[in-house]
């Protein structure tokens, strides 16, 4: 039962057995995935183990399964404080003081993050600054009790529950991604093919971003990168296509961008020169010797190529000739296919442009007309 895992996890979590809380919850999100104090819960327990990406993708669950959750808000505020997200973590902040205004940790949180964006804008001098992500721990509900007897007894159950988790290592990323750059934005590519647009949720924060795609029956693909600089999250935009998911992210600052992550002690990006011409995007990426524009011919082959059956790949095939086609072409297939009611499509505009197209239905069927 999920409750059991919880209760379990819980009892894990107090003995600061944080990667085994982990371990605990998600079980009982297998069983229960629709309880937001399960993802609320894994959220705290990520946040010990300084998992913080992970952390806010939990905290986000659990507030689209119940935008009630108070505690979901603080959990979420506490991963991006510690990620230097100040402005999404003073939101989240706000947000759960709302459902909670008796809660004096939403209040010392937005104080927190008031302080640190000021220093960012130069507001307040830097050495003036007491507070580090790493001073923000959110108490848990409960203490930990006294070791008695029975807390004993749990411990060892906890220690054998422990010792039947196996480690093992993260799986290979069900998508590969790369990505481009222009002075103005960073341009993410996902290629997962045949995805509906329905099952990708795409959340924008000051340095990061969480990418969901979740279709049913299979297991969840999730890529949460800290950014290598901050964004404009209320500019970027996605696009779901049918061999891709494709995601603009607009820069803060034009900067060239050494990687699409963050790294410790990241190296000052040389500032990019916007120039008025027709500019190739650039390709940043660890390997140099990688051709990127050959990917790029790649990937519009495998759109081009893509078996299609059916209507469907008539209807490419009338698209192509349209988009190719001169103006009399076209002209002429949108002639044809209104006047005809869709029975017929004709490219020849010396052929229907001086006359009225009649209908020409298929065997076996009748063409009527609707009175009006």
């Amino acid at each position: 039962m999920a409750s059991d895992l919880a209760a379990k996890a819980k009892e894990a979590f107090i003995d600061d057995h944080f990667e085994l809380a982990v371990d605990l919850y998600s079980q009982a999100i297998i069983i229960d995935p629709k309880n937001s104090e399960l993802f609320s819960d894994r959220s705290q327990a990520n946040i010990k183990l300084k998992n913080f990406t992970e952390a806010v993708a939990d905290a986000n669950k659990a507030i689209e399964l119940d935008s009630s959750n108070a505690k979901a808000y603080l959990r979420k505020g506490t991963a991006c404080f510690s990620l230097e997200e100040y402005q999404t973590a003073k939101a989240a902040f706000t947000a759960g003081s709302t459902l909670a205004p008796e809660d004096k940790r939403f209040t010392d949180g937005i104080k927190k993050c008031d302080k640190c964006i000021a220093e960012e804008n130069g507001e307040l001098p830097t050495e003036s600054s007491d507070v580090t992500p790493s001073n923000v721990v959110v108490p848990t509900s409960q203490q930990a009790p006294e070791k008695t007897d029975a807390t004993t007894e749990n411990d060892e159950q906890v220690k054998t529950i422990s010792s039947q988790v196996i480690a093992t290592s993260p799986p290979k990323p069900k998508y590969r991604h790369e990505f481009y750059q222009k002075p103005e934005e960073v341009v993410v590519t996902i290629f997962a093919k045949g995805v509906p647009a329905n099952s990708v949720s795409i959340n924008y924060g000051e340095q990061i971003i969480s990418v969901t795609i979740d279709i049913p029956g299979e297991d969840p693909y999730i890529f949460q990168p800290r950014l290598f600089r901050k964004i404009v999250p209320a500019k970027c935009r996605h696009e779901v296509l049918s061999t891709k998911v494709e995601i603009r992210l607009a820069k803060a600052e034009s900067v060239q961008w050494t990687s699409l992550e963050y790294v410790g002690n990241n190296v000052v990006a040389q500032r990019t020169n916007v120039s008025t011409g027709n500019q190739r995007p650039s390709y940043p990426s660890s390997k140099p010797t990688k051709d990127w524009d050959k990917l790029e011919a790649q990937v519009k082959k495998e759109e081009k190529d893509e078996k299609l059956d059916g209507d469907a790949a008539l209807n490419k095939f009338f698209r192509d000739i349209y988009k190719d086609a001169d103006d009399d072409t076209r002209r002429a297939m949108r002639k044809s296919f209104v006047e005809s009611n869709g029975t017929v499509l004709s490219t020849n505009w010396k052929e229907v442009g001086s006359k009225m197209v009649e209908g020409t239905p298929p065997d076996g069927m009748e063409l009527k007309k609707w009175e009006h």
